[in-house]
């Protein structure tokens, strides 16, 4: 069965699946849980038996060549391996994984796929088979969700049936890493999701049963043997409840400090100039030489979990140095974004500080069973790291099958939480949230697509706005031309009223010279752009209205309509959620803000001091002649590694370039705003910034040339001239003196190729403020130019063109029609002879099948001029 039969029986089955209700829908959820919890059960074996696979190896080096110079390597090895996996292929694998998994359930999208579950899978095999000190489990939480949310989206489903999915995935992933299916659950209750409906804990429950069950039975269980029975006559007795509460204690406290540790380590490295991928060698470097020094033991860190379960201790100076060197290498590995979890640190580190406290009690009382202080010890650290104190005590429960265990469990588990808040407040996965810049509330995980969003992030900021010295039969042939339904009124850039098609309608008997001013609705509702949308919502059912005007301070800034939300919610479905609702690619290190005066604003990018005073030329013309304002900004890129919150810069620089830029504004009495960015991506934080709204316009430098294979004029340029929706000119600084915008006294010519559309039109719009930069008695003659591939060309668009630029720019403009097979060898020959100070293109956004038959047009241009190159794409009407 080929691909698009898969897609379409796939379809069919999603559409009976919401057709009918029901027991056959819940049979259909439960079904889905079943599979999810087999998946998750073979990913977690298959992981497990690659991890003791590869471990085996490097155990047979060891033999063969010694410690000291196998597990260093090793370490070395297989960090840089495994960080390039994630650092090129899927980032979101790094880590544990958990904190990604309550960050999709919260509503970030692609952090849970396929290609997460397989890169996830490999480097944590790569990691947990060298010596860095880190567990399985947590990474078999965030592989079964991924392969639950990759099959969300291989079968449309609701954003809630996803959620519950997830969390299913989540269940089973844990429950097979440990075989513990009650305990897989209650994790998700007590750290991920603490609201949830019946529906997600019986699909969770399901899944994490069949998962266990599956694991158990194709894995031999994989479960640690406990032969050692425990005496219950001496379990519960004043001696050992004192030494509960002191265990407790110890636990709760030395689990907020190692997390302390965890986060102090986590801030160095986000500081660090290393990329994450060196971060791992490092630290499994580093790991392997220490672990070489320590007991053989220590080479096998599953044997090493089963002695502390399953013998009774009494050696403290092993324990000791067991507990000190999971202490401080476990949260080096883990800081350091390697794919690896907590979970087995912390119970080898409560099962030596637990078999610790019990031998000092059997030496001076006698009585005890440091085995059972062990077990209660795994419980009770695991809480105060992890804080989920249910969840530790059945995770200990299950895996022993000692119901004796439970009540000294809860005892413990309940001090080392409260203890271990005193010390350190809020779960260690928040915190990783935090430090990748995704605020997650913990009292509220609802995805719902509302929450976080504002008008301003999904509105329209191109809008159609009538004046309201319109007539209402002009208003009716605007109206019978746009698509659209209802129109701001507008008076001196104040919006005073709105006009809609209902309007029209009720308006039969009413004279057409009459002004809209008169009959408007007016006083108009209205939002801000940071109105929530959950509001604007509100707003809209409560007046039946199908559209708002988003304001600032009077000032028109868009519109949102009913059709815009919808939108919004269809790409959350789809796993493409608006700016607002992403992880923050950039953040602001710098920014002053002037009083806002324009009509308008213009983005101007600024990188090169060398190129900054011509780019800010260019743009304060125009600037001046629309009556716009300027904000600067400077965007400095970062590691894809790097938390843009936590990463410090050298601003010095870029404060004096805005410093600059701000000075100049205030000569030529332009309002400047300046701001200075660190982001992962330029691009996207570019977009974030006009995210923002009331950008008019953005004007960047362009060096012409195309920087990866694949993309259209360069990556950048690329995303920009697809994704920016205000007007867009990008300028290639030319080489010649003669060039635009160095002299402005010689007399020369502007060379416009000319096809029609959009792109070129507003070109031609932006020429008087473009040229108003010259002396009266140098104004460049505008060169007008189309490519004819006959010898009797069509000149009635060109000849029109040419006309309303004479007439309407005070510009002197001429034909040049140019007959030739090549539309750039054209241009390029007559740029070659007419010796033009500007070439002005208008963008195309040809796909790039096109390109690879006709071949790039622009960039050829642009190459292989040495004159100024204007490029302009306008804004793209929503």
């Amino acid at each position: 069965m080929n691909f698009a039969n898969l897609k379409k029986n796939l379809t069919k089955t999603f559409l009976f699946r919401t057709t009918f209700r029901g027991s056959i829908r819940n049979a259909y959820n439960l079904l889905e849980a079943c599979l999810i919890g087999v998946l998750s059960a073979f990913a977690a074996l298959l992981l497990k038996d690659g991890i003791g696979w590869l471990g085996g190896y490097r155990l047979q080096a060891v033999e063969l060549w010694g410690a000291i110079w196998v597990l260093p390597i090793i370490g070395l090895l297989s960090g840089l391996s495994a960080g390039w996996l994630i650092d090129n292929i899927s980032p979101e694998a790094a880590g544990g994984g958990i904190p990604q998994v309550k960050a999709a359930l919260s509503g970030f999208p692609k952090m849970l796929s396929l290609r997460v579950a397989v890169i996830k899978s490999l480097s944590t095999i790569l990691v947990l088979s060298s010596s860095l000190v880190l567990g399985r489990r947590a990474p078999t939480v965030q592989i079964g969700a991924s392969l639950a949310a990759q099959w969300s989206d291989w079968l449309p489903s609701t954003p809630e049936h996803r959620r519950q999915l997830i969390v299913a995935g989540a269940a089973a992933g844990l429950a097979a890493g440990f075989n513990t299916p009650i305990a897989g659950v209650l994790f998700v209750i007590e750290e991920l999701m603490r609201e949830a409906s019946n529906i997600t804990l019986e699909t969770a429950i399901l899944a994490s049963f069949v998962g266990a069950i599956v694991s158990q039975a194709i894995g031999g269980g994989g479960q640690i043997s406990v032969t050692t029975v425990i005496d219950d006559s001496n379990i519960l007795t004043s001696l050992e409840i004192s030494s509960y509460i002191i265990l407790g204690l110890l636990s709760g406290v030395l689990g907020g400090l190692f997390n302390r540790f965890f986060y102090t380590l986590v801030a160095f490295n986000k500081r660090s100039r290393l990329s994450r991928t060196w971060r791992m060698a490092l630290a499994g470097m580093f790991s392997g030489l220490v672990v070489a020094f320590l007991p053989s033991s220590f080479y096998d860190k599953q044997g090493l979990l089963q002695s502390f379960m399953t013998t009774e201790g009494g050696d403290i100076y092993l324990n000791g140095i067991t507990f000190l060197a999971y202490f401080f290498l476990s949260a080096i590995g883990a800081s350091s974004g390697a794919p690896g979890g907590l979970f087995a640190p912390a119970l080898v580190m409560g099962a030596a500080l637990g078999d610790i406290l019990g031998t000092i009690k059997v030496g001076l009382f006698g009585v005890g069973s440091q085995y059972v202080d062990a077990l209660v010890g795994m419980g009770a650290f695991f809480t105060g790291v992890v804080r989920v104190p249910v969840t530790a005590t059945i995770i200990i429960f299950e895996t022993t099958k000692d119901y004796h265990l439970v009540l000294p469990l809860m005892i413990t588990c309940a001090i080392a939480y409260f203890s271990a808040e005193v010390v350190s407040k809020g779960s260690v996965y928040s915190h990783l949230l935090e430090s990748m810049g995704i605020p997650v509330a913990e009292e509220n995980n609802e995805p719902y697509f509302l929450k976080g969003l504002t008008a301003g992030s999904i509105m329209q900021s191109k809008v159609e706005a009538l004046s309201t010295d319109l007539t209402v039969s002009a208003a009716a042939e605007i109206m019978s031309r746009s698509h659209h339904r209802g129109f701001p009124v507008v008076a001196k850039d104040k919006i005073v009223g709105i006009f809609t098609q209902g309007d029209l309608n009720r308006l039969v008997n009413t004279h057409g010279d009459t002004l809209l001013s008169e009959i408007m609705t007016s006083p108009v509702i209205t939002v801000t752009s940071d109105t929530p949308l959950g509001d604007v919502l509100y707003l809209l059912n409560k007046y039946k209205f199908s559209r708002l005007p988003v304001v600032d301070e009077g000032k028109l800034l868009g519109i949102i309509t009913r059709s815009d939300i919808i939108n919004a919610e269809a790409k959350w479905i789809s796993g493409k959620a608006p700016l607002v609702n992403r992880q923050k690619n950039s953040y602001t290190i710098y920014q002053t803000r002037n009083p806002q005066t324009g009509k308008g604003r213009i983005l101007l990018s600024l990188a090169n001091p060398q190129t900054a005073p011509f780019l800010f030329k260019i743009a304060g013309a125009i600037a001046t002649y629309y009556d716009y304002e300027i904000e600067c900004i400077e965007i400095i890129k970062i590691p894809k590694s790097n938390s843009p919150q936590q990463t410090q810069v050298n601003t010095l620089q870029s404060r004096a370039l805005m410093q600059k830029a701000e000075k100049w504004g205030r000569k030529n009495k332009v309002t400047v705003h300046t701001r200075v960015c660190i982001a992962t991506n330029i691009a996207e934080a570019m977009l974030e910034v006009i995210a923002e709204g009331n950008i008019s316009l953005m004007l960047v430098g362009w060096k012409g040339s195309t920087s990866l294979g694949g993309t259209f004029l360069g990556e950048l340029t690329d995303v920009l001239i697809r994704q920016v929706s205000c007007d867009l000119i990008m300028v290639k600084l030319g080489q010649d003196l003669f060039a635009y915008p160095y002299d402005f006294k010689t007399l020369g010519n502007w060379l416009i190729p000319y096809s029609g559309g959009p792109n070129v039109t507003r070109a031609l719009e932006l020429l008087p403020s473009l040229t108003s930069l010259y002396s009266a008695n140098a104004t460049p003659t505008i060169l007008l130019s189309q490519v004819f591939s006959s010898t009797e060309p069509d000149l009635v668009s060109l000849d029109k063109a040419t006309k309303m630029i004479n007439e309407q720019s005070g510009l002197t403009a001429v034909n040049v029609p140019i007959c030739s097979q090549s539309v750039s060898e054209g241009i390029l020959d007559l740029a070659a002879n007419k010796q033009p100070q500007v070439v002005m293109l208008g963008a195309s956004c040809e796909g790039l099948l096109q390109q690879a038959i006709y071949g790039n047009v622009i960039e050829t241009i642009a190459l292989n001029l040495t004159t100024t190159v204007i490029l302009v794409r306008s804004a793209i009407v929503l």
